[in-house]
């Protein structure tokens, strides 16, 4: 189990929220304990769903005060920068996989004034970015392959998640560690005592029997008992 660490965020991804009811779920989340809104950026190209554009992200702040993560699975992140940061994007997290010139897409983001984070595939190598993580504000480690929710995480995941974490430690860095894919009841802790200082959670919060007030509730006290 990792020590030492600071509370660990619930950040709920929207895309398994009601779509005809977002704001609405947006606030509920927000009152029900979030400590970020994760919002998939999906273009149908780089993953085959397709889902929001900046007008998204500029209607839901209107229903929260938290931070929006917008997490870009598109194809050319660069051409979208500005038009998300202008709606409202408080960090934009970008894929390895979709970048052409990663030096130049770090700088782009963090240029204008947002946090830069950066995230890889199951199938890719921490070692492929561990160079550019003391220019990061968080890693995103995926845990399923993207593009749907649902899925279940991989058994692989927390021997990865740990690699990072002591490589964060190790270079005495504040990178936040956020995992994505397949977190609910049973991973989140797993996840937790691997490292991760955010998890990203969707149909485990918004699909719950029980609502959503219960659901954050539950994974709470998963983590706070883990």
């Amino acid at each position: 189990m990792m020590t030492n660490l600071p509370k660990i965020k619930i950040a709920p991804s929207i895309l398994s929220a009601d779509f005809a009811r977002l704001g609405e779920q947006v606030k509920e989340v927000t009152d029900s304990g979030a400590d970020l809104i994760h919002v998939d950026i999906m273009d149908g190209h780089f993953v085959d769903g397709l889902t929001w554009g900046p007008k998204t992200i500029e209607d839901i702040k209107k229903w929260t005060h938290l931070p929006i993560e917008a997490h870009m699975m598109v194809d050319n992140p660069d051409k979208q920068i500005n038009a998300f940061v202008n709606a409202g994007t408080d960090i934009m997290t970008i894929h390895y996989e979709a970048c052409s010139s990663l030096a130049n897409t770090i700088a782009s983001v963090k240029s204008r004034g947002i946090k830069m984070s950066l995230a890889i595939n199951p199938d890719t190598n921490f070692s492929n970015i561990e160079e550019y993580l003391h220019l990061l504000d968080q890693v995103l480690v995926m845990t399923v392959h993207p593009g749907l929710p649902g899925q279940k995480f991989l058994d692989t995941s927390p021997k990865k998640i740990s690699s990072v974490r002591k490589s964060i430690e190790e270079k005495c860095l504040n990178t936040e560690l956020e995992v994505d894919g397949g977190i609910n009841a049973e991973t989140i802790s797993i996840a937790a005592q691997a490292g991760a200082s955010v998890l990203v959670a969707g149909s485990a919060i918004y699909d719950h029997p029980a609502g959503i007030n219960n659901a954050m509730k539950s994974l709470r006290e998963k983590l706070d008992s883990s």
